[in-house]
């Protein structure tokens, strides 16, 4: 692995705080009692509300899942990892074993580490196949995942793979088998002399849906009754670890960060709680995404956050708590957020990005500095404006009564994609360069 600094002093080991990094998959920011909503009941989301921060500015990193995900384990905007689109099919994209992520950095200084739940970081082709790393290149000294959904769906899937070996069928719920993997591993794996950390990927509410009965009945009567009941699986499972981390008495020393990988999808049930746009989207309600954090003594109890945060901060927050510096030798996007979780603002060298690889010519580009928030199609010639704190369902475009605001975020956002594509394993989404719109020439 290439440096990434020098090691902390020899006293901050005894201290090192533990890690979890929760991740619920295509959840909307409207999702959740604890964002909002009138019917769905998430008491663990709540709970960890009541004892941290609610972040009500929280963004995922990309509108699809994979990048998303990338850039919470290497600090790098997705088209930067390589990781730029959605992995299905056969593709050459995966996160490479060349990029650097906190798992991979925090074993170098004595941490423990595991994973559980949803991968797809590699495409199907990739999975479990030693030709393209697994986990265990990534810096996971144990893992059990799925290369993506939990198949056939939610109710006794039989995709896992726990360290290179086919898990075979289960019974039970996803959410739950997750969870319950997770609580083995810290209970009867995980040295308790050494600091952890640990990602818990949920595949809960992604489709294929399957509710357990005991969750779906607290919505009887509702169309959405299987969906709204797959978010409480979620946040039951949530609760599991939680739980756990209490009854083995390290809480106090944990820092709980929870999200999703993108916004919802309507069809199932979904809601964005009246953003614009939802999963796959630009627009808020594809990329803001439910945000909690909880670290007893360092975030105060039952506060609440509007300084933007993105999945990418999760990489530097990591290194940064734990007194390591960041890799020297690559560009980091995210920023160590732990002042946002503490209601303080954050400073940004590089801006928020986003770029979303759909099919067809629907590709959307975005950034945000401040308040500011520019939206560009895919040939990067037609841009919208926004100022997300006052209009935050996108619905008044500044563009053209603010033409110098415009150009001067259109300028900074095509030099910044210039940056992030000749970074990039560029050669790997060329063959994928979608067709312009109304005749725009593309600016890749």
């Amino acid at each position: 692995m290439p440096a990434v600094g020098a090691e902390p002093p020899a006293g901050q080991t005894k201290t090192r705080p533990n890690i979890v990094v929760v991740v619920a998959d295509d959840m909307g920011w409207g999702d959740s009692g604890t964002f909002g909503n009138d019917l769905i009941q998430t008491p663990n989301m709540d709970r960890l509300a009541a004892e941290g921060v609610k972040l009500t500015q929280c963004y995922s990193a990309c509108g699809v899942c994979s990048p998303s995900r990338s850039a919470i384990l290497t600090g790098r905007t997705p088209y930067r990892n390589g990781v730029y689109r959605h992995l299905s099919g056969k593709h050459d994209a995966h996160l490479r074993d060349s990029e650097i992520t906190f798992p991979e950095v925090l074993k170098t200084i004595g941490y423990e580490t595991c994973h559980v739940g949803k991968w797809h970081l590699l495409s199907a082709q990739q999975f479990n196949n030693p030709d393209f790393p697994q986990p265990d290149k990534q810096g996971y000294d144990y893992y059990m995942f799925t290369q993506n959904n939990a198949e056939p769906s939610h109710k006794n899937p039989d995709n896992f793979v726990r360290n290179g070996v086919p898990v075979g069928p289960t019974e039970g719920y996803s959410a739950q088998l997750v969870a319950k993997e997770a609580i083995h591993w810290l209970t009867d794996l995980h040295d308790p002399k050494k600091p952890f950390a640990m990602t818990v990927w949920f595949h809960e509410p992604h489709s294929e849906i399957a509710t357990d009965p005991r969750f779906e009945a607290l919505y009887k009567g509702h169309k959405n009754s299987k969906y709204m009941g797959n978010i409480t699986q979620m946040d039951n499972g949530l609760g599991m670890v939680l739980d756990a981390l209490d009854a083995l008495g390290v809480s106090d020393n944990t820092l709980v960060f929870f999200t999703s990988d993108n916004g919802p999808v309507p069809a199932y049930g979904g809601s964005s709680g009246g953003l614009r746009g939802n999963k796959r989207s630009q627009y808020e309600g594809g990329i803001r995404v439910p945000g909690l954090a909880r670290w007893p003594g360092k975030i105060e109890p039952g506060s609440v956050s509007d300084v933007p945060v993105i999945g990418s901060d999760v990489f530097a927050t990591t290194l940064g708590i734990v007194g390591v510096p960041l890799p020297t030798d690559r560009t980091i996007d995210g920023v160590n957020m732990l002042p946002a979780l503490q209601g303080k603002p954050v400073a940004r060298k590089i801006p928020m990005f986003w770029r979303t690889h759909v099919s067809g010519p629907n590709e959307r580009v975005a950034m945000r500095i401040g308040d500011w928030k520019i939206v560009g199609d895919e040939t990067l010639t037609q841009f919208q404006l926004y100022e997300i704190q006052q209009d935050w369902k996108e619905q008044n475009d500044l563009a053209k009564q603010m033409p110098e605001k415009t150009e001067e975020m259109k300028a900074i956002l095509i030099k910044l994609w210039a940056d992030i594509a000749a970074e990039g394993p560029h050669e790997w989404w060329e063959h994928e360069r979608q067709k312009p719109s109304k005749g725009g020439k593309l600016n890749y």
